[in-house]
């Protein structure tokens, strides 16, 4: 099976590495391989976290510049920083709903227009899926929902080699089982938008 290349970026807290998980496990259940990575910011709660997820047959989980297949960010200026993993044939998916950091709050640096953003992507890459995650989120009752929502909408895209009855199953597995419900609305509604 060709490798897929799937670049997922988040600020820490998001949800980032339970959304790798639930590919990862989705993957193991249709019997996919799958290697994955991670990669932590600084903070805890705030700081950049980047997954890479190969699907198929790669000896290795490094994602190159230029190389991933789909994109996915959590928050727009994240989407906007990892451009250089995606090429002219890339998917990116993103949330549109901005988490600034703490030194715009405080005058030190400026956060960029979404328009901007939106233009950047769309000139680089093949297609651009932006919609509000975390309004869908909080309609699905959840707003720490937004990681599950964006899978949603991945699938949606068809570029993985997964089904949704196998994310859906490994959501039901990998999460809490207090926010299953929550979050398999969350996924359908992420589906729904993607449309």
């Amino acid at each position: 099976m060709k490798p897929m290349r799937l670049i997922i970026v988040a600020v820490g807290g998001q949800g980032n590495l339970l959304a790798s998980k639930v590919l990862g496990e989705a993957a193991l259940l249709a019997d996919i391989p799958v290697r994955m990575s991670e990669i932590h910011g600084m903070a805890q709660r705030g700081g950049v976290v980047e997954s890479a997820l190969v699907f198929g047959d790669a000896q290795s989980t490094i994602i190159s510049d230029g190389e991933a297949d789909v994109l996915v960010g959590f928050e727009p200026a994240e989407t906007l920083r990892a451009l250089n993993k995606c090429n002219a044939r890339t998917t990116v998916i993103t949330n549109v709903a901005p988490l600034p950091p703490f030194t715009v709050a405080i005058g030190k640096s400026h956060y960029p227009e979404l328009d901007q953003i939106k233009s950047l992507i769309t000139a680089k890459t093949h297609r651009l899926i932006a919609f509000d995650a975390a309004a869908q989120a909080k309609e699905a009752g959840n707003l720490m929902s937004l990681n599950i929502v964006l899978l949603g909408a991945l699938c949606r895209t068809e570029l993985l080699p997964l089904t949704t009855d196998a994310v859906r199953e490994a959501i039901r597995t990998r999460t809490k089982q207090a926010f299953v419900e929550a979050n398999l609305r969350a996924f359908d509604l992420g589906y729904q938008a993607a449309a």
